[in-house]
C-alpha cells in the first residue's frame, strides 16, 4: 500500500525548505550510487522522467545500451536532518528501468522482487528481515583520513569512559530516529572500537532500503565526531570482526509460517524445511553474503564468526540460530552474512535457499547443541556439518556450480558479480603483501 502520493511528496518538500533531492540506487557491488537533482526537477522525477548513463556504473550496462531511467520509490522519502543549513536534501530510493521501460535486470532491488514474486506463487505473502549490522570507529588523521588507531578500548556493553563512542553511537541512533527508524538496541560490541545498532524488522524490501539508509547514516555522523566508520569485515587482526545477522521469518496473511505451537521446538515443517535449504546452500550463497577477499579473515574458528554449516536453538557456534522468541517473532537468524555483502543480493540468495528447501520438502540435519568450535575435524565430520568456503576464490567456484542460487541473481547479476569478483581476487592473489616480505625476505 502506498504510503505518500506524488502530491504528498511535494507538499512535505516545501513545508521541509528543501532544496536538492537524491535519486538513490545500489549498484551490483552493493555501493549506493546517486543522481542529485535541484526541487525544480522533482516534478520531472515523480513522472519517472530521469535519465542517466548505465554504462558508468559497475556491471549495469554497456556504453552502447546505456540509457537509463530512474523510477522513484515514492514510499522511500525521507529528509536528511542534517543537512539544514541552506536548503535540506532530500532522498528517493529508486528502482532501475530500461529505456523500454521494462524493468532493468542487472538492478539489484529489482532482482529481490522477482524472487519476491516466486515466494508469493507459494502461497506465501512476506518476508521479514530485521538485520545487525556491526562497524568499527577509527579516528580521523588532520587530513581527515582515516587511520588505524581507534576511538575506545572498549568492550561487549561497556559504557562512558571505556566506551568512548557512546556520544557518537547516540547521535546516529538520533539521526536514524529523526528518519523514521524503530531502533531497538544500540550497544558497544566485543572488539574495541566496535559498535551494533539493531532496528526493528521490516518486509525484506524495505529492511534492505534501511540498511543502505544505515550505513550512509553511520558514516556521515561519524566524520561529525572525527571519526571514520566501516563496515569491513575484519579491520583488525586478532579481534572479532563485524557481521550483519539476518533474522529470518516468512508469513502468510499476517501469520508466521515459521511457527507451530504443537511441533518441536514450537517450529514448523515449513521452518524446518527452509533451514534445510540454507544449510543446502549455505557454502554456495557464501560469495554473495560474504563478497569480499577481507570477508573470509572474518569466516575464521577462535572469533564468533559462524564458519561451520549447522543449525541449533541452543547455542551460537552454528551458522544457522533459532532464537527463542516464538509466536509471531519465531525466525531463524543467518549468522555468516557480514555488511560488506549488497543486502539486496543477500536477501535475493536467502530466500530463493529458503524456499528451494520448501518445495523440495528438504529435511535439515539434527540440531547440533554442542560448541562447533572445541569439536575436532574427526568429530565435525561425524555430525555432518562441513566448513564455510575458505576463500573468495572457493566461494566463486562453489556459487558457479549451484542453478538454484545462479538463478536467485539472475543472468545479467551473476555475470557482472562473477567479473568483478573473479577481477578482485586476481589483484589480491597476484600483490605482494607485507607479511610475505615479513617471512621471507630475510630467510631466503
Amino acid at each position: 500500500m502506498a504510503k505518500y502520493s506524488k502530491e504528498d511528496i511535494k507538499r512535505m518538500a516545501n513545508e521541509e525548505n528543501v532544496k536538492f533531492i537524491r535519486l538513490q540506487f545500489t549498484d551490483i557491488l552493493g555501493t549506493i550510487k546517486n543522481v542529485e537533482i535541484p526541487i525544480s526537477q522533482l516534478e520531472k522525477a515523480l513522472d519517472n522522467k530521469m535519465m542517466f548513463d548505465g554504462s558508468s556504473i559497475e556491471g549495469f550496462v554497456r556504453i552502447e545500451e546505456s540509457d537509463m531511467y530512474l523510477f522513484p520509490d515514492l514510499n522511500t522519502w525521507v529528509v536528511f536532518p542534517w543537512t539544514a543549513e541552506k536548503g535540506k536534501v532530500a532522498r528517493l530510493i529508486c528502482d532501475i528501468y530500461n529505456s523500454n521501460g521494462t524493468p532493468f535486470a542487472g538492478d539489484p532491488r529489482n532482482n529481490l522482487r522477482r524472487v519476491l514474486e516466486e515466494m508469493k506463487e507459494l502461497g506465501f505473502t512476506d518476508f521479514n528481515l530485521g538485520p545487525e549490522p556491526e562497524f568499527f570507529l577509527f579516528k580521523l588523521d588532520e587530513k581527515g583520513e582515516p587511520t588505524l588507531e581507534l576511538n575506545d578500548k572498549g568492550g561487549y556493553f561497556d559504557f562512558a569512559p571505556t566506551d568512548l563512542g557512546e556520544n557518537c553511537r547516540r547521535d546516529i541512533v538520533l539521526e536514524l530516529e529523526e528518519m523514521g527508524f524503530e531502533i531497538e538496541a544500540s550497544h558497544h560490541e566485543v572488539a574495541p572500537g566496535q559498535h551494533e545498532i539493531d532496528f526493528k524488522y521490516a518486509d525484506a524490501l524495505t529492511a534492505c532500503d534501511q540498511i543502505q539508509t544505515f550505513k550512509l547514516v553511520v558514516k556521515t555522523i561519524a566524520r561529525k565526531h572525527g571519526l571514520h566508520a566501516t563496515f569491513m569485515p575484519k579491520p583488525l587482526f586478532g579481534v572479532a570482526g563485524s557481521g550483519m545477522h539476518m533474522n529470518l521469518s516468512l508469513f502468510s496473511n499476517g501469520e508466521n509460517a515459521f511457527f507451530d505451537p504443537t511441533g518441536d521446538l514450537q517450529m514448523s515443517d515449513t521452518a524446518r524445511q527452509f533451514i534445510a535449504g540454507i544449510l543446502k546452500h549455505a557454502p554456495n550463497f557464501t560469495a554473495v553474503t560474504n563478497p569480499t577477499v577481507n570477508s573470509y579473515k572474518r569466516l575464521v574458528p577462535g572469533y564468533e564468526a559462524p564458519c561451520y554449516v549447522a543449525w541449533s536453538a541452543q547455542n551460537r557456534s552454528p551458522l544457522v540460530r533459532i532464537p527463542a522468541s516464538r509466536g509471531l517473532s519465531t525466525r531463524c537468524e543467518v549468522r555468516s552474512v557480514d555488511p560488506s555483502a549488497n543486502p539486496y543480493l543477500a536477501m535475493a540468495v536467502l530466500l530463493k535457499a529458503g524456499l528451494d528447501g520448501i518445495k523440495n520438502k528438504l529435511t535439515p540435519p539434527a540440531a547440533v547443541d554442542r560448541n562447533i568450535y572445541v569439536m575436532s575435524k574427526e568429530e565435525r565430520l561425524e555430525e555432518g556439518i562441513i566448513d564455510l568456503p575458505a576463500t573468495l576464490a572457493q566461494a566463486l567456484d562453489l556459487l558457479k556450480a549451484d542453478e538454484v542460487i545462479v538463478s536467485a541473481l539472475g543472468e545479467h547479476i551473476f555475470e557482472r558479480f562473477l567479473d568483478a569478483k573473479e577481477i578482485e581476487w586476481d589483484m589480491f592473489r597476484t600483490v605482494v603483501h607485507p607479511w610475505e616480505r615479513e617471512q621471507y625476505m630475510s630467510m631466503y
